[in-house]
């Protein structure tokens, strides 16, 4: 039965492989089924919409009772359709009866969900371990797996600029939804990391400062300015280059000026002096 790529036919030779071996990647779904039942031919169908619209996330087998009813009495399948999840080598959940899509979709929902959760914590303890191929490896998976889970690839970006991969780490966070990207945790990561790469890459202060009385609103170089000025600890100087850009253009690279001072309030506390004054400077500015 090559329906789909993700769904599968059982035999006695492959049932191990297909579903006990497979189950420890993902969850299988194992239709019980036999030509002798309508609803079985009802329930198919829609089972097989349902993979393919997961697309991979968990595998779909179809066991004939009728040919392989030393497997139905091994699960204690007694009636059909039938449909059980195998999870670790274990069933963990089954389904009688042609139930409606809504109750499949609740059970796998949770396997994926869970799945993902676990690949990001063990791509975190890999991370934490000295194990960085494999860190990156689980947690890329994992934001597949969940990409509404933003802490996700908050910590892949994080995991690839501590090993130096800073342009990397930004395409990755600029490559989420545009509502993903103004996640307050998104947006402060984001611009912490674009002005620290933007100080690596810069070239010097003054060569820099060169460029600005020919053309004032070369907002390119306003913001090397702030971001070297920021990594020599110019606090005041930096913020002062970020409301300028704020003030030209809120659109330059996505509002950038504006959540790099949002970023660097945190990062200052409300009650310094730099954070009180630049926060009404930037408020006056935006109204």
């Amino acid at each position: 039965m090559s329906l789909s790529p993700y769904v599968f036919d059982a035999s006695a030779d492959n049932f191990n492989r297909l579903v006990l071996e497979n189950s420890h990647k993902g969850p299988v779904l194992v239709h019980f089924w036999t030509p002798k039942a309508g609803p079985c031919f009802i329930l198919m169908p829609r089972l097989v919409k349902l993979a393919a619209e997961y697309g991979g996330k968990f595998l779909l087998v179809m066991l004939n009772t009728d040919d392989l009813p030393e497997l139905a009495r091994r699960f204690s399948v007694n009636s059909v359709p039938t449909v059980k999840f195998f999870w670790r080598g274990e069933v963990a959940h089954t389904i009688h009866g042609a139930d409606p899509d809504s109750s499949f979709r609740a059970v796998l929902d949770r396997f994926i969900a869970g799945d993902a959760n676990r690949a990001h914590a063990l791509g975190v303890a890999a991370w934490q371990s000295g194990n960085v191929s494999q860190a990156r490896m689980l947690l890329a998976n994992a934001a597949m797996a969940d990409p509404d889970n933003l802490a996700i690839p908050r910590d892949l970006a994080k995991l690839l600029w501590s090993e130096g991969d800073g342009e990397q780490a930004l395409s990755l966070l600029a490559s989420l939804p545009p509502e993903a990207r103004q996640d307050p945790e998104i947006a402060r990561l984001y611009a912490h990391l674009n002005l620290a790469e933007t100080a690596r890459l810069a070239p010097s202060l003054a060569e820099i400062e060169t460029r600005i009385p020919f053309d004032a609103h070369d907002l390119d170089a306003h913001y090397q300015r702030a971001a070297v000025l920021l990594a020599n600890d110019d606090f005041e100087g930096g913020m002062a280059e970020l409301l300028f850009i704020t003030r030209a253009d809120r659109a330059y690279r996505h509002d950038i000026g504006r959540t790099s001072l949002l970023a660097l309030f945190d990062l200052l506390g409300s009650a310094h002096p730099l954070t009180r004054h630049y926060r009404q400077a930037l408020s006056e500015s935006l109204h």
